[in-house]
């Protein structure tokens, strides 16, 4: 009864703790589950992701208040923070902070982007050019090609072309804000005016709220004075070449155009480009009107602003010329009283070189190319026309040798002149000469008869000279025969000389032939007898060696008789057989002299 009671408690106290650990477990994947959404909850709420080549405005709803005006604010203050926040994954209470995501400042290649800044201290009166980063106003320096993250609340970034000054061009750079440096001098750092040093052929990222740049053209440049009834033409682009990238050719002309409408508004206040401009516009129907507002010769255009001047989305191409050298056409002719009281009109062209390193003095004391032109080539061809031309006679610009040495004066005082300028003339060329007609005609009559009268002279000159010509031609024509008859003499007489000459020189040879043939017959007989002589004396010296030879010989065998036999045994035909019998002790020898061998006959 015991036993039962006991497996009866212990299943029981089994049973609790498996209910236990069910519920402990259910509990457990509650609180999982419930967490899990929690942390759902919180990562969808509070996470903020910036995604590359964006950024994040932060605004805190609460926080310090700060100073009344205060656009942007430091963390920890209320309202919008001046830091924005880059690319990544970031954590904000959205009861706390607003968080706004916008574009990055993505600026390309071949444009700068200029800052004006919203938040700082104010600047003084009149001025739009920070002094630093910490102050209001436009930033000097600028923002180069890359991304930049600049709070749109507080910044403003206008983004516009890069200076891109093509080959055949230097910059002349002007600073628009700071004091004024002494008239006449160039403007050092923080001062306001032109700059000495001028940025050659290439790329550039500058402020053109800092800084004006006026791209000029240098080389060789004309000014051309003509009559305005024949049409003169207003200033034109000098030519250049295509750049090979296409990015970089863009930007040329837009630097190009921008300085050519700054031109077109400086030049309508200048009358003789003024007149001709009006005098156009009234020849022409109002649809070509329209065409000359496109180039920016409108008389009453109004000057744009900096940021329309820096744009320029739909500008005009520069106009393309086919010479290298810059034209200038002014409805102006050289006019002046000759010296015999007649009025004189001359149409010129005046080449003219500035050199870069007196661009930016020639640009501080009279300004751009065209103004140059106006105010100081103009006035300075004008005065020296008329004060050279004035001590000549109308007639002298008809005639050659007058007008050439007038040109030659008119350049030699305009290079001497403009010299002192730092403008350098090449040339001063006459293009024409208007004079009265009841003077013009006199002087073409009497001109022409003086013509004719020099070209008579002239042909009876050459009717002289052709018959000299053909006396002298004569003369060479019989002085060539006798050459070739004196020529023919010598060649014969030459040819007879070397026949003679040849066979002297063979008959001596055959001579000197004849007599190496005596000699070298003596010298035959010569060796003929030494060669018997000597061949008698070798065959005496050989037999009477030999005779020697065979005495000592049979004198070494103990006997003539034992050589002869000897000699005899050597003679015997080596066919010959030899038997030898034996006859007992000493009976071969003591017989062999009273014995004959019997030898076989020779078959």
């Amino acid at each position: 009864m015991s036993n039962d009671n006991s497996n009866t408690n212990a299943s029981s106290k089994g049973n609790k703790a498996i209910s236990k650990f069910q519920i402990g477990c259910m509990i457990f994947v509650v609180v999982l589950f419930f967490g899990a959404l929690v942390v759902r909850w919180f990562w969808n709420t509070f996470r903020v992701y910036v995604p590359e080549g964006k950024m994040a405005i932060v605004t805190a709803k609460s926080g310090k208040i700060p100073a009344p005006g205060t656009i942007l604010v430091e963390k920890g203050e209320k309202g919008i923070w001046k830091d924005v926040l880059a690319e990544g994954r970031y954590f904000f209470n959205p009861i706390r902070y607003d968080v706004r995501i916008v574009p990055a400042i993505n600026i390309p290649l071949g444009k700068v982007g200029i800052v004006t800044s919203k938040v700082g201290t104010e600047l003084p009166q009149g001025e739009i050019i920070a002094t630093s980063k910490d102050s209001k106003g436009v930033w000097r320096d600028v923002l180069g090609p890359g991304v930049y993250r600049l709070n749109p609340e507080g910044y403003s970034v206008e983004i516009t072309d890069a200076i891109n000054i093509p080959a055949g061009y230097v910059g002349v750079v002007t600073s628009q804000t700071g004091k004024l440096p002494e008239k006449g001098q160039f403007a050092g750092l923080g001062e306001k005016g032109v700059l000495r040093d001028i940025l050659q052929p290439g790329l550039y990222y500058i402020n053109r709220y800092a800084y004006q740049v006026n791209v000029i053209e240098i080389g060789m440049n004309q000014v051309s004075m003509t009559s305005s009834a024949k049409g003169a033409s207003l200033f034109n682009n000098k030519s250049r070449q295509a750049s090979i990238n296409v990015a970089l050719e863009e930007l040329e002309s837009n630097t190009l155009q921008f300085q050519q409408e700054l031109r077109m508004q400086n030049q309508m206040s200048m009358p003789s480009v003024r007149n001709v401009f009006e005098k156009k516009m009234a020849a022409k129907p109002k649809k070509a009107k329209a065409d000359l507002m496109a180039e920016g010769a409108m008389a009453d255009a109004k000057p744009r602003s900096n940021a329309a001047k820096m744009k320029m989305p739909n500008a005009p191409q520069p106009q393309q010329i086919s010479a290298d050298a810059q034209i200038f056409g002014l409805s102006k002719v050289v006019e002046f009283p000759s010296r015999d009281g007649f009025k004189v009109s001359l149409e010129m062209t005046v080449e003219f070189e500035l050199l870069p390193e007196h661009i930016a003095r020639i640009y501080l004391l009279y300004g751009d190319l065209p103004q140059v032109v106006e105010k100081i080539i103009l006035p300075q061809v004008l005065s020296v026309s008329r004060l050279k031309g004035s001590s000549y006679g109308a007639r002298d610009f008809i005639m050659g040798e007058a007008r050439e040495t007038f040109q030659k004066d008119l350049r030699t005082e305009l290079e001497k002149t403009l010299a002192a300028k730092n403008i350098i003339v090449h040339n001063a060329i006459i293009r024409s000469v208007e004079i009265p007609m009841e003077i013009l005609q006199p002087i073409r009559a009497i001109s022409l008869a003086r013509e004719q009268d020099m070209t008579n002279v002239a042909m009876q000159e050459t009717a002289k000279k052709l018959g000299e010509l053909n006396t002298e031609t004569e003369l060479i024509e019989q002085r060539r025969r006798e050459v070739m008859q004196e020529t023919e003499k010598l060649v014969a007489t030459t040819a007879a000389q070397c026949r003679q000459e040849v066979e002297t020189i063979g008959a001596e040879a055959a001579l000197k032939v004849a007599e190496i043939g005596v000699k070298q017959a003596e010298f035959k007989a010569k060796t003929a007898s030494l060669k018997g002589e000597t061949e008698v004396k070798v065959k005496f010296l050989a037999a009477n060696e030999g005779a020697l030879g065979e005495g000592m010989l049979a004198k070494a065998l103990g006997g003539g008789d034992i050589l002869a036999r000897l000699r005899a045994a050597e003679a015997l035909n080596p066919k010959v057989e030899t038997k030898v019998i034996y006859a007992g002790e000493g009976t071969l020898w003591t017989n062999l002299d009273k014995a004959a061998i019997a030898l076989p006959a020779k078959k």
